[in-house]
């Protein structure tokens, strides 16, 4: 049976007045267990605050609008309280406590895109939360917190019963969190939005990469990714992981066309792409974008912290670096073709202005 690649928008999980969890579901979406890709967003509105929890799963965590403040505590190390905002990339490895709290008006929407192959299913993430109905304070009993934590009767039923939200909740104006730190951003986060550009291309597009370079810590999540933005009726070169890795799209801002070819050269998928959308382009198979006229932007997660992409198109294009009487060969075309072929392209890289 064929896997339905179409693009998917996220459901509701859970949620209440502070705010709501969705994510993606591997029923609806196959490939994300066929890939071991897990997906969700954190919607949080004002005084919301996402309860301490862990996953199963590495991740990366980027910022779709909003301003706020992620709490995060990577194994035996002391708590970065990191200012976000809306572009910020933050690689979140097995292990890693996370807490996220916005104070403003604007809503605070995160994005989770990440790896679940030692996770407990297969396409989805897994949270264990330290606190609420769902915590771990509610599995032990009550002898077990005093002995853990050496806390008197009263103390550990307040830490077992006290807080009835469960995994965000709505915090009085008056309770005061954390403030965060300048210096703890440091290799915690990465504005995409802000970032120097590795590839801009005039009136077509631009890209920014986050590797390991650029974030170290993408090297201990074992994913890369990056913030694609296209211009109104540009195109992106037709191309492919040539490293095995898989590519997971969410789309940020705008529309367009996405075509994707696989074996046989048969296409598999032809659809307009919208905000919210998410789609996985299985390995080796070639996906083209064109923009609609406002633009078309998105954030992809690949399952390497450092992917190869081979372009079929464009000044890098493989074809350029293929022998003319290959190429005559290969599509069985006169010499006079294969020159007006090669001759196209030969100063746009990987993305295409609107034809003129």
């Amino acid at each position: 049976m064929e896997l339905d690649l179409s693009p998917k928008l996220a459901k509701k999980v859970y949620g209440g007045d502070g705010g709501s969890y969705s994510a993606w579901c591997p029923s609806e979406l196959p490939m994300l267990r066929e890939g071991n890709i897990g997906a969700a967003k954190l919607a949080l509105g004002k005084n919301g605050f996402a309860l301490p929890r862990y996953s199963d799963s590495s991740k990366v965590a980027y910022v779709l609008q909003g301003v706020g403040v992620a709490g995060i505590i990577l194994p035996e190390s002391e708590e970065k309280v990191v200012a976000i905002k809306k572009g910020d990339a933050i690689a979140l490895p097995f292990g890693v406590i996370t807490w996220w709290y916005n104070k403003d008006d604007t809503e605070l929407e995160v994005l989770f895109m990440g790896d679940t192959s030692k996770g407990h299913k297969a396409g989805q993430f897994t949270d264990f939360f330290l606190t609420g109905t769902n915590g771990i304070f509610t599995g032990f009993t009550t002898d077990f917190v005093k002995r853990a934590w050496d806390v008197d009767d009263d103390t550990a039923k307040a830490l077992i019963g006290n807080q009835q939200g469960q995994g965000i909740v709505k915090l009085d104006a008056k309770v005061k969190m954390p403030e965060p730190k300048p210096d703890h951003r440091k290799g915690m986060a990465l504005n995409c939005e802000e970032a120097p550009l590795d590839t801009d291309i005039k009136n077509a597009g631009n890209v920014v990469l986050l590797t390991t370079k650029n974030l170290p810590l993408v090297g201990q999540v074992g994913l890369g990714a990056d913030l694609v933005r296209l211009e109104g009726n540009a195109m992106c070169s037709p191309g492919f992981s040539c490293d095995s890795a898989l590519q997971v799209t969410y789309i940020v801002k705008g529309s367009g066309r996405l075509q994707v070819v696989g074996v046989n050269g048969k296409r598999v998928l032809e659809t307009i792409v919208k905000p919210g959308n998410l789609l996985i382009v299985p390995r080796f198979f070639v996906v083209s974008k064109i923009a609609d006229p406002e633009g078309l932007s998105w954030f992809s997660i690949i399952t390497t912290p450092n992917p190869v992409f081979t372009h079929l198109a464009g000044s890098i294009g493989a074809w350029k670096a293929i022998s003319p009487e290959l190429l005559q060969a290969a599509f069985k075309v006169p010499a006079e073709t294969e020159k007006l072929f090669r001759s196209k392209r030969t100063n746009d890289a990987i993305f295409f202005p609107p034809s003129q």
